[in-house]
Parts: structure tokens; C-alpha cells; sequence
């Protein structure tokens, strides 16, 4: 398994309003870099996307700690099984939130992909926290 984490952002709102947003899986589109992504589809619980020049992605939201934690597994075809946690501490006022990210993928892939999906979890962090400013 390779973990990869991004850097931890402060979002000036609640952990439980950050995670209500989080939780709805149509709501990710807002994170992503639109020049980037293709092929969006999503509900409340699923949600689906190509990144240009890579191939499709597919995930689920799978578990929710109140006020702590969004838990996200892979879903439908994806190159490799994965979990993507998003864990939230209350600040009162703010919150911090950091991306974690499990993936079993072999060693070639892993050598590829850590650095785009770290820049891309840091991109939705920083999307995060000016969605909130």
C-alpha cells in the first residue's frame, strides 16, 4: 500500500459544515481542476470521473465519523483498489483538513502517480479552503 498525504489546510467553518459539503459526492466537482477532468458523473453517494490523459476513477463514500471523518473507498473499475479519508478537527469557528490516501498499487505505478495525486489533493484542499472564504 502507498499512503499519501496532503498538507493540512485550515477552512474557516466548522468541521460538521466542511463535512456535510464533503459528504455529498456531487459537491467533489468543485475541487477538482476543470481542465482536468472529464467525463464527471455523480449522486450524493458515488462518483465517477476520467483524468485527461489517465485513466477513469471511480469512488464511494463509504463511512462518516461525525464531525471527524469521510471515508471514500474505490468503486466500479479503477486501475488499482484505494481509500481516500478526509479527516476534519474542530477548531470551533475553523477546522483543519487533511487528505489521506491508501492505494494498492505496484511499485512502477506508485513511482508514476505519488506526485500528481499529492498535487491533487493539495488543489482540493486549497479549492476547500476558498470555498469557504
Amino acid at each position: 500500500m502507498a499512503e499519501i498525504k496532503s498538507d493540512e489546510f485550515k477552512v474557516q467553518a466548522g468541521a460538521n459544515q466542511v463535512q456535510e459539503f464533503l459528504s455529498d459526492m456531487n459537491n467533489l466537482k468543485e475541487l477538482m481542476a476543470s481542465d482536468k477532468i472529464q467525463n464527471w458523473e455523480s449522486d450524493t453517494d458515488t462518483c465517477s470521473f476520467t483524468i485527461k490523459g489517465l485513466s477513469g476513477i471511480g469512488m464511494r463514500r463509504d463511512n462518516v465519523v461525525p464531525g471527524e471523518q469521510i471515508n471514500i473507498v474505490s468503486h466500479g473499475k479503477n486501475p488499482f483498489d484505494f481509500t481516500l479519508n478526509i479527516d476534519l478537527n474542530d477548531e470551533g469557528e475553523s477546522s483543519s483538513v487533511q487528505l489521506t490516501f491508501d492505494g494498492n498499487m505496484n511499485f512502477m505505478i506508485q513511482t508514476m502517480a505519488s506526485g500528481p495525486l499529492k498535487n491533487l489533493f493539495n488543489m482540493m484542499g486549497e479549492q476547500l479552503v476558498k470555498k469557504f472564504s
